[in-house]
């Protein structure tokens, strides 16, 4: 049984958000911009990577990965058989996100699959051929909106954000990929904080160039950085994903536009009745109905929205949940 999740104090939630808003980031710029010691920082941020309460990783732009196919599926299952296939989807390596949905009956998930035969194996063999799976929407993601990674949970000021973030230059151009390359990113999905050496000794490249090449590839946007988190232990106790219908004209606005809402975590344009699909963060259920009626409500463009409730996350940016399972 997973144990009871004490929610962090204030010092705990802003070093995490820290975390969130520069997954690289030193303990030394953390506690500058912070305002605490450095020392503070490595004593208070160090149990929480320990125990999974913060876990370092990266998520590949498909957009710079051509052979990969971007995919959100909903699958409603027998509500007896939910759990063991959502434990499933998640040990597979190609599953982003797995959320149980709803009333229990229905999970959502996020793949990066290797390529048409991939996809076609997933969709017209594995999920018929599962007695549990009782049905499923496929949807592809289109374009995802990369404000959405920058979320923080509204627990630092816009300087403290902007002290945080490295100063890219608009435009950076995308490096092409070379083998290299391709084990720097690796490296960087199983641990986002890997040292330059170890990520050097990986790539068979020298420390410096490991540096140089990371950051052409999180400057040209081929890789994002990322931080996962426990946002229970953040006081965020409601999370939904919400599928909507946005005149085709306006859609690129209005994923940028919510996808820079401190409580959006993720925003992609989608396949399917349902052009945008995000995901959000709030404290409570009010919060949520706020930002609904408030903030979707001001969006002229939305003529149609489904609320699905998140009841718990297996499985995020490619890292199984400590418990879920």
């Amino acid at each position: 049984m997973e144990k009871a999740r004490h929610r962090l104090d204030e010092t705990d939630s802003r070093i995490a958000a820290a975390m969130l808003a520069s997954p690289r980031a030193s303990w030394r710029t953390v506690g500058r911009v912070l305002g605490v010691s450095e020392r503070t920082v490595v004593r208070r941020a160090a149990p929480l990577y320990h125990d999974g309460t913060l876990r370092a990783t990266a998520v590949r732009n498909p957009v710079c990965f051509p052979d990969l196919i971007p995919l959100a599926l909903r699958i409603r299952c027998k509500p007896n058989r939910i759990s063991a296939i959502a434990a499933t989807l998640a040990r597979r390596p190609d599953t982003i996100w797995v959320d149980v949905l709803g009333g229990g009956d229905e999970i959502c998930t996020i793949l990066f699959l290797d390529g048409p035969d991939d996809r076609n194996n997933l969709l017209l063999r594995d999920l018929p051929a599962t007695a549990a799976v009782q049905s499923w929407t496929s949807h592809a993601l289109l374009r995802v909106f990369p404000a959405g990674f920058d979320w923080s949970g509204g627990l630092l000021s816009q300087e403290e954000l902007a002290s945080l973030r490295p100063d890219l230059p608009e435009g950076a151009p995308r490096p092409a990929l070379t083998p290299a390359d391709h084990q720097l990113v690796a490296g960087l999905v199983e641990d986002g904080r890997a040292s330059y050496t170890d990520l050097a000794r990986r790539a068979g490249i020298s420390a410096l160039t490991a540096r140089r090449r990371l950051e052409a590839l999180t400057g040209g946007l081929v890789v994002r950085l990322a931080t996962e988190v426990d946002l229970a232990r953040l006081g965020i106790r409601t999370e939904a994903l919400l599928w909507m219908t946005v005149a085709p004209g306006r859609l690129e606005e209005t994923g940028r536009r919510l996808s820079r809402h401190p409580q959006v975590r993720f925003a992609s344009a989608t396949t399917g009745s349902a052009n945008l699909v995000v995901a959000v963060a709030a404290a409570d259920l009010d919060a949520l109905y706020v930002f609904l009626s408030e903030t979707v409500g001001a969006l002229e463009h939305v003529s149609a929205m489904e609320v699905t409730p998140i009841l718990t996350g297996v499985k995020r940016t490619g890292l199984v949940r400590p418990g879920s399972l």
